[in-house]
């Protein structure tokens, strides 16, 4: 049986890695030197060194401000997501009734698109400041608790699945010696449950790292970067560089390359950091 599976292997494995290297490794590799050129083709790309990177940084570039942007959404969010989430799959775990109904009810944002969540928070946040004479692009703060808003109601429900799923493997022989031992509610969440659930933390924490970072038509339909670019996420900005800006194309493409490896190094952190916690557990 293994030797038939080491003989055919080749075989099996050439499919993904064909799909791999054409969607993935080779359009990489041609965005990565692309970086490095003046072009509005590849056809017709100029080498110019580093100079693309240098106008990222540059103030007219916007790189900058949208990548602070983006940060402070991304870090309110993976706090407040995640914690709506364990909050609400705690809640769902315990013997209640009717508890697949609201599992399904905080399930379906997550099935709605994007650019129908981004337009329709814009029409429910705008008829709520129209009572101010306002709207959600007068101030960036509204566009910015306008996104945190969006983000939780798409993905809170997701998470909420997955931290489900990781309570209900908590052996209930661990809960009943930590009650037998006297540990109230909150010493068994804090000693035995959060240790048992870390690898549901590590991969929603992941995701929804993921996701905050490359948002894209979610904030091209809730604010579009308004009032003056001030809530542009770094995906907004990027697609704005490649596309909008003549002669940039170049700095677009930098942009993306400087956006995949900051995110990667964040991700890898975060992953090894709170796997460190999954073999304490």
């Amino acid at each position: 049986m293994n030797s038939s599976l080491k003989r055919y292997f080749p075989i099996f494995v050439l499919p993904t890695l064909l799909a791999f290297l054409i969607a993935f490794l080779v359009p990489f590799v041609i965005g990565l030197f692309l970086s490095f050129c003046d072009f509005t083709t590849i056809s017709d790309a100029e080498f110019v060194g580093l100079q693309n990177y240098k106008e990222v940084f540059a103030a007219r570039s916007g790189f900058n401000s949208a990548f602070l942007f983006t940060m402070l959404v991304v870090v309110v969010s993976i706090v407040t997501v995640n914690l709506f989430a364990f909050a609400i799959a705690w809640v769902l775990t315990r013997k209640l009734k009717g508890t697949n109904f609201f599992r399904t009810v905080f399930f379906m944002p997550n099935l709605i698109g994007g650019i129908v969540l981004g337009y329709t928070w814009q029409v429910i946040i705008n008829a709520i400041l129209a009572k101010y004479q306002t709207t959600i692009i007068a101030d960036w703060k509204y566009g910015y608790l306008g996104l945190i808003i969006l983000i939780n109601w798409q993905l809170v429900g997701y998470m909420m699945i997955i931290y489900i799923a990781g309570l209900q493997n908590v052996p209930p022989e661990l809960v009943e010696a930590a009650e037998i031992d006297g540990a109230g509610k909150w010493g068994i969440l804090r000693n035995v449950t959060i240790p048992m659930v870390m690898p549901s933390i590590t991969i929603c924490l992941f995701l929804t790292l993921s996701s905050t970072f490359k948002m894209f038509d979610q904030n091209l339909a809730l604010t579009n970067g308004a009032p003056a670019s001030q809530t542009e996420m770094v995906a907004l900005n990027i697609v704005n560089t490649m596309f909008y800006r003549i002669g940039e194309e170049g700095v677009g493409q930098a942009k993306a390359v400087i956006f995949v490896v900051v995110v990667v190094v964040i991700a890898m952190f975060q992953l090894r950091a709170t796997r460190s916690k999954e073999v304490e557990a």
